[in-house]
């Protein structure tokens, strides 16, 4: 699946329901920071981190909403591509084995 995206835009917001891969077992982040890193597809270089809004029966529900601020979709049109990365309190990092697809069209 590949979101859609306009330069500049503000509103969209990005859900993602975590699961972990080998069981679709839900993976609650109450006590985690859930951030979605952003950059160009084929880069390596992270143009900017999203963190998941603090709604702590989403994210105990495995439920991740990220809203884009002013500014960050100030850029070229084209193919991007985002990964979901999970900090526990315990110091444990998860990354999300499934990468994000972004498209970014031009404004009118």
């Amino acid at each position: 699946m590949t979101y859609l995206l306009v330069q500049n835009d503000t509103a969209p917001a990005i859900q993602a329901n975590l699961t972990r891969s080998h069981d679709g077992s839900v993976i609650d982040c109450s006590d985690a920071t859930v951030s979605l890193k952003f950059r160009a597809k084929g880069t390596t270089t992270t143009l900017f981190t999203l963190t998941a809004i603090d709604n702590q029966s989403d994210l105990e529900n495995g439920i991740a909403i990220f809203y884009f601020a002013d500014g960050n979709l100030d850029l070229d049109e084209g193919y991007y591509e985002g990964e979901i990365e999970i900090a526990f309190l315990n110091r444990t990092v998860e990354t999300v084995y499934e990468t994000l697809e972004f498209y970014l069209r031009a404004d009118f």
